[in-house]
C-alpha cells in the first residue's frame, strides 16, 4: 500500500473530529445548561405549576422524587399517576403533603405506557404550567426556581433538562456520560434552541411546558405510540411556532441505578433503532460513520504515512468528548476508553435492529411492544410479561 493510500485511511477521521469541533452550534460544548440556585431558597409561584409524574412500579425511588419536590417551595401541587404498579408505589406516593394519586386504567391499544399514563394525568391538570417529571428524578433545592427564571427571562414555552445520571461503576462511568455527548451530537443543543424548526430536542425526565401549548398540540394522545416521545413532542411544540429549550444540570438527578452492562444496553437497545427510523441503510451508514471515526484512525497510527493526520484526528476527538467528562466530574484518562465505549454503543444499536428483526419494536417496563412500521404514532402491540 502506498503512503498516498495509507493516508487516506486517516482522512475521514480529521473531517469528522476537526468538522465537529469547528461547527458554529459547537454540539461537543456544555455552555448550555441550568444548575440549582441553592441561594434563592425555596421558590415563589409554585402554585402556577402542577408536576406530573407517570410511575410505575416506583416504590424503591418514589420517595427521593417526591421529597426532592417538597424542598423547592411551598403550594406545589403533584400528580402521581400509579401506572397499575404492584410494588406500593402508590401508596407512597400518597403519604406525601400536596400529592394527589391517579389510579392508571389499562394500557390500550395503540398507546406507549408512559404516554398513556401522561394523558390520564393531564387531565387533574388546572394550572397555566405543567412539569413532567419522570418518577426517578430527584430535584436539587433550587433548579426549579432556577428553570422558571431561565423560562421567563427568554420568553420559553418549553424546557427540559437533561438529568445527571448516576455513575457507581465501570461500566456507567465509561458509558453514561458518552450517552449524553452523542445526544448532543444527534441535536445540538444551539439549534434546537434557536427558531431552527428542523431541529428540535427535548430530555422527557424534567419538562417545565405551558399547559395551554400542550393542549394546542394534541397533548400525549398526538404522539400516544411514540417511544422516543421527548424530542416528538418538543419537534410538534416547535412546528407549532412556540420557543423550545434544552440544557444539561447536575441539579437533576437519575435515581435509576445502573452499575453493570446490562441494563445500559437495554436502555440504549430499547430505542436506538427507533432513532434511526427502523432503516437498515441508516444502520449501515451509521456503522462506516463509526468505523471512520473511530477505528481507522487508530489503525493508522501504525502506518507512518498516516500516523500524524490520525493523531490530529484522534486528539481532535478527544478534545471533543472532554468537556462532557469535565462536566460531570471525571478524570481525562477515559478519554482513552472512547473508542471502546463508541464500539460498545454501536453494539447496542445493532442489538436494537436484531430485536425489531425478531418482532419486538421495544420493551420497558414489563411491557412489550411489537413492531411496526406504523410510524411514531402507530397502533402499538402490548402485552405483560
Amino acid at each position: 500500500m502506498s503512503g498516498q493510500t495509507d493516508l487516506w485511511l486517516a482522512v475521514p477521521a480529521a473531517v469528522i473530529w476537526f468538522g465537529n469541533l469547528l461547527s458554529p452550534w459547537r454540539p461537543w460544548s456544555t455552555r448550555e445548561r441550568i444548575e440549582a440556585d441553592v441561594d434563592a431558597g425555596r421558590a415563589a409561584g409554585l402554585n402556577r405549576i402542577t408536576v406530573l409524574i407517570p410511575a410505575r412500579n416506583e416504590a424503591e425511588v418514589i420517595g427521593a422524587t417526591l421529597a426532592g419536590l417538597q424542598a423547592q417551595g411551598e403550594s406545589l401541587s403533584v400528580v402521581v399517576v400509579d401506572d397499575q404498579s404492584t410494588d406500593g408505589t402508590g401508596r407512597i406516593a400518597a403519604a406525601f403533603p400536596n400529592t394527589r394519586v391517579v389510579g392508571g386504567k389499562p394500557l390500550p391499544p395503540g398507546w406507549a405506557g408512559k404516554l398513556w399514563a401522561l394523558q390520564q394525568g393531564l387531565a387533574e391538570v388546572e394550572t397555566p404550567l405543567t412539569l413532567l417529571l419522570d418518577a426517578d428524578i430527584e430535584l436539587r433545592p433550587g433548579l426549579l426556581a432556577a428553570l422558571l427564571r431561565q423560562k421567563q427571562a427568554q420568553g420559553l414555552h418549553f424546557v427540559s433538562l437533561m438529568a445527571d445520571l448516576r455513575r457507581t461503576g465501570f461500566w456507567d462511568r465509561l458509558l453514561l456520560p458518552a450517552f449524553v455527548y452523542y445526544f448532543k451530537l444527534l441535536y445540538p443543543f444551539a439549534l434546537s434552541n434557536s427558531r431552527f424548526r428542523h431541529v428540535a430536542a427535548a430530555a422527557g425526565g424534567c419538562v417545565l411546558v405551558d399547559t395551554a401549548a400542550l393542549y394546542n398540540v394534541g397533548a400525549f394522545a398526538s404522539l400516544r405510540g411514540a417511544l422516543i416521545d421527548d424530542c416528538t413532542l418538543a419537534g410538534q411544540i416547535k412546528t407549532a411556532g412556540y420557543r423550545t429549550w434544552i440544557g444539561l444540570s447536575r441539579g437533576v438527578l437519575s435515581l435509576r441505578p445502573y452499575g453493570a452492562l446490562r441494563p445500559i444496553h437495554d436502555m440504549v437497545a430499547r430505542s436506538a433503532f427507533t432513532q434511526l427510523h427502523y432503516s437498515s441503510l441508516l444502520l449501515l451508514l451509521v456503522t462506516a460513520i463509526f468505523a471512520a471515526a473511530y477505528w481507522l484512525p487508530l489503525a493508522a497510527l501504525f502506518l507512518p504515512a498516516a500516523r500524524g493526520l490520525a493523531a490530529a484526528a484522534l486528539l481532535a476527538m478527544a478534545l471533543a468528548y472532554w468537556p462532557t467528562l469535565r462536566y460531570y466530574g471525571m478524570s481525562p484518562l477515559w478519554l482513552l476508553l472512547t473508542p471502546l465505549g463508541a464500539s460498545l454503543y454501536l453494539a447496542m444499536t445493532w442489538s436494537s435492529a436484531i430485536r425489531y428483526w425478531r418482532g419486538t419494536r421495544s420493551q420497558w417496563k414489563g411491557r412489550v411492544y411489537a413492531t411496526g412500521r406504523e410510524g411514531t404514532t402507530g397502533a402499538v402491540g402490548e402485552k405483560n410479561l
